[in-house]
């Protein structure tokens, strides 16, 4: 499964790691992933997303359906 959130479209990026006599290894900086199950009363079922900790601010705060096709 891939590491990218449903609502935001956040995934990973990359960068360096530093060590202290500033050699650089490539490394990847995940996003804050989290998978939610959202009871759909149209649907009349559960929908799981995988979302990012500020996609789940978004869909409390405009709602889920908002975001269904």
């Amino acid at each position: 499964m891939s590491r990218i959130c449903q609502i935001t479209k956040k995934k990973p990026i990359t960068g360096n790691n530093r060590s202290h006599a500033m050699n650089a290894t490539k490394r990847k900086f995940y996003p804050n992933l989290h998978n939610h199950k959202f009871w759909i009363k149209k649907k009349k079922k559960y929908l799981n997303f995988k979302l990012s900790k500020k996609g789940l601010k978004i869909i409390n705060k405009k709602g889920i359906n908002l975001f269904l096709k």
